[in-house]
């Protein structure tokens, strides 16, 4: 707690004491009714600072124990103000938010009634990067009786901010899905196939298949008996997402032109759409985060309790700067994963080294699962002669992206040999076409 001096007292002291002052070194006679009124100042100054350490008494703030904000969308916390005297206070408060989050407010006044009612103050905010944020102090400030001094206190203040991804743009390009209707969007889908999961036995009807004929049950009826299919409606699916080195480099910003986020954060959008989609088709939806071991698991479980828990693992989730282990992840999903899933890789395969590595330890794994492996398509790599070249540092810039795409494409080639589909995303589009692949294996039933 200290005191401040207000304006009000700067200006009595340079409309009194100077002018007085003056007054009495020109003028000697006027010396003692100078004394006397800058005495009398001084006394009212001197009792209003004895009188201001009770402005702030019985005052305590509050909030809620945890606030849930969007990045980079415009969201408020709410502090709460008790007074436990019977007059009512008029207070400035401040708060020393984090860097990364905004606020066009350095302070905010605010009236608390008495009577021990609570007041409510909302802070406007904007943060830019998620993550969880705690903020333990609140900085309040009140005038004396007389308005000479002002009163400053800290009081603690336990609030916790969790910043989420904004997921407001890739919602937009997979609207669809959100639908809340029976299909698959805004027209029926049809799915093709006979499907995997056993439903009932019939009677044989002329024209079914030998090879779906029930042999024990026919001999026991003594009569041809069909085994009857139907479309798989629950099936695993497990988004495995690299929080290694390569993820911390940046890339275009889709949602905010003009500025740049980490790989991982596009690679943690596009997962929790996926999630998204899956509780919608009633599937179910596990998390595996690793780089150079496994970070968090999260078997695969649906509703919305599940999907809370997987934003609040990658929420806080950072690129490590350590080289992704491909022989520890591969030899976890061996372990854990007894039931056949979609496994969806968002990962960075550009170093051949690492490229070669994943290829090896996929081979173990991808006849048990169904694999895709996305990574976003780096910049520049593309045909070397599908524009001009301005300059000769640009002809040697596409000769460099067009190598780097030729590796991909040998890297394509050698995952589809042992059936795992590779893909080149585009990151402005990465969500939407993550969950396009979804659905084509949901339409195939490849699973």
């Amino acid at each position: 707690m200290r005191l401040v001096p207000r304006t009000r007292l700067l200006m009595w002291t340079a409309l009194l004491v100077a002018p007085l002052a003056a007054l009495a070194g020109l003028w000697p006679a006027s010396l003692p009714p100078a004394l006397l009124l800058i005495g009398l100042l001084v006394v009212l100054v001197l009792f209003d600072a004895a009188c201001a350490p009770g402005r702030l008494d019985h005052l305590s703030v509050e909030a809620d124990p945890v606030t849930r904000l969007s990045k980079d969308r415009p969201g408020h916390l709410a502090l709460y103000f008790n007074n436990d005297t019977a007059r009512d206070r008029e207070i400035r408060i401040g708060l020393p938010l984090p860097r990364e989050v905004e606020s066009d407010r350095e302070e905010l006044r605010v009236l608390v009634p008495g009577g021990k009612r609570r007041s409510l103050a909302r802070w406007d905010c904007t943060p830019r990067r998620r993550g969880n944020y705690g903020l333990a102090n609140c900085y309040v400030e009140a005038a004396s009786p007389l308005g000479f001094w002002s009163l400053r206190r800290t009081l603690p203040l336990r609030a916790e901010l969790r910043v989420y991804p904004d997921l407001t743009g890739e919602r937009k390009q997979v609207a669809a899905l959100f639908l809340n209707r029976g299909t698959l969007g805004i027209h029926t889908l049809r799915q093709t196939g006979k499907g995997r999961d056993f439903e009932k036995l019939r009677d044989y009807i002329p024209g079914d298949s030998f090879e779906d004929i029930h042999w024990k049950a026919t001999a026991k009826r003594g009569r041809p008996v069909t085994k009857v299919y139907q479309i798989e409606r629950t099936q695993e699916v497990y988004v495995i997402l690299d929080a290694s080195r390569l993820s911390a480099r940046e890339l275009e910003n889709p949602a905010r032109p003009g500025t740049r986020v980490s790989t991982l954060e596009r690679f943690i959008n596009a997962a929790l759409v996926l999630a998204w989609a899956a509780e919608r088709q009633g599937d179910l939806f596990g998390l595996l985060t690793f780089s150079d071991r496994v970070l968090d698991f999260i078997r695969a479980r649906n509703g919305q309790a599940h999907y809370t828990l997987c934003r609040d693992t990658l929420y806080t989730l950072s690129p490590g700067m350590v080289t992704p282990d491909y022989d520890e992840l591969f030899a976890f999903l061996r372990t854990r994963l007894r039931r056949r899933a979609l496994l969806v890789f968002l990962t960075a395969l550009d170093d051949p080294v690492l490229a070669e590595n994943f290829t090896h330890n996929a081979s173990l794994v991808c006849r048990q699962h169904l694999m895709l492996v996305n990574m976003i398509q780096p910049p520049g790599a593309r045909p070397l002669f599908d524009a001009p070249a301005a300059t000769v540092d640009d002809l040697y810039q596409r000769l460099g992206g067009h190598l780097i795409r030729e590796k991909l494409l040998e890297l394509e080639k050698s995952l589809g040999r042992h059936g795992v589909q590779f893909n080149l995303l585009a990151n402005e589009q990465l969500s939407a076409q993550v969950v396009t692949q979804y659905l084509e294996v949901r339409r195939r039933q490849l699973l």
